[in-house]
């Protein structure tokens, strides 16, 4: 006998429609998984902006995403409540919100899963010790082994790694001529260090990401903007999906020079999808994303990035592309969400 399928509740953060139509890699993550689940017989609702589209029943508060808002509580707070509310509707609940929305969790009797997107070092992790005291019922589920690191003990429900709806990454596979930087602009993510690396090679680089908030405006004004135009280096602004796929197939290699505890990066899959090498620093998720000379190459330092380039080009673009088919398939990550999902509802 089959197993029924499942009333699931998925809460995105508000902030951009579902899927994004430039920045938002969490977005993406839930768009992927709410169509996953329909695709499989569950009765799912998504609770996002209602500029979203989705295969599942849309819910929303905000017609249009409240992007200029973005970090304010008040809007996440009415945005999730709407959807606790309705929380008897549904089997399970499952939060892509932040901090905010997993204490929250707490509050109704319908199981919560609260999936962690980003870091638990510093603040975020004090914050999510105290939410597991004050909603020990909420269950937590990490994207990556290393994102629980610094919290081993919260109380963990799964480990999920993100996936990527690859019909939408298509593998073009030759060699570009240019490499490229893929993310927001801040210190942690390092485009100033893709900037140095490409100087030193004497090759161009393309750079697109988010440069909405202050500190990322402060930061790329002083880190990036001085050398735009100058030795083939040159800003695209945040681009949309068409442009970045593009951009990926006719990179040589997709830089990821960062130097933070990362939680996934799913940069990284994105370019292996597209037949590209990624060479990436050793922090965070990244030796669980790539496997060493598999869709990429590791570096302990970004100042050992330029001599790793001759491995990338050895990689196989189809190579790169049947990595990414084999570990971040849409299939595996829905799956794995399902086991999490049955778990909590018997307990």
């Amino acid at each position: 006998m089959s197993e029924q399928p499942l009333r699931i509740a998925i809460l995105s953060p508000p902030w951009f429609p579902v899927p994004p139509t430039g920045y938002g890699g969490i977005e993406w993550i839930v768009s992927l998984l709410a169509d996953g689940l329909t695709d499989d017989g569950h009765e799912v609702t998504i609770f996002a902006s209602g500029d979203s589209r989705s295969k599942a029943t849309l819910a929303w508060v905000y017609e249009h995403a409240p992007s200029e808002l973005i970090g304010r509580t008040l809007p996440e707070m009415r945005h999730t409540l709407a959807a606790l509310e309705r929380a008897g509707e549904f089997d399970v609940i499952n939060d892509h919100t932040g901090p905010l929305g997993a204490v929250l969790g707490g509050l109704v009797d319908t199981p919560v899963l609260h999936t962690v997107h980003g870091p638990l070092d510093g603040e975020p992790g004090h914050v999510y010790e105290s939410i597991g005291r004050l909603a020990p019922g909420v269950g937590l589920i990490s994207v990556s082994l290393n994102q629980r690191r610094p919290k081993p003990d919260l109380n963990w429900a799964a480990n999920v790694p993100n996936a990527l709806d690859l019909e939408h990454y298509p593998c073009n596979p030759h060699r570009g001529d240019y490499l490229l930087f893929l993310g927001r602009m801040n210190h942690e993510k390092g485009a100033h260090r893709a900037i140095a690396v490409a100087m030193e090679l004497g090759l161009p680089l393309k750079l697109a990401g988010k440069v909405r908030e202050q500190k990322e405006q402060e930061y790329f004004a002083e880190f990036v903007e001085p050398h735009l135009g100058r030795n083939g280096i040159e800003y695209l602004g945040e681009v949309n999906h068409g442009t970045k796929v593009e951009l990926l197939q006719d990179a040589r290699a997709t830089l990821f020079p960062i130097e933070w505890e990362e939680p996934f990066g799913l940069v990284m899959i994105e370019s292996m999808a597209c037949g590209t090498p990624v060479i990436a620093t050793r922090h965070g998720a990244v030796s669980e994303v790539i496997d060493q000379g598999q869709g990429g190459v590791i570096v302990e330092h970004y100042r050992q990035i330029p001599e790793a380039l001759e491995q990338a080009d050895a990689l196989d673009p189809l190579d790169c592309r049947r990595y990414a088919e084999e570990r971040f398939a849409p299939e595996r990550m829905v799956g794995d969400y399902v086991r999490a999902y049955r778990e909590a509802i018997g307990a």
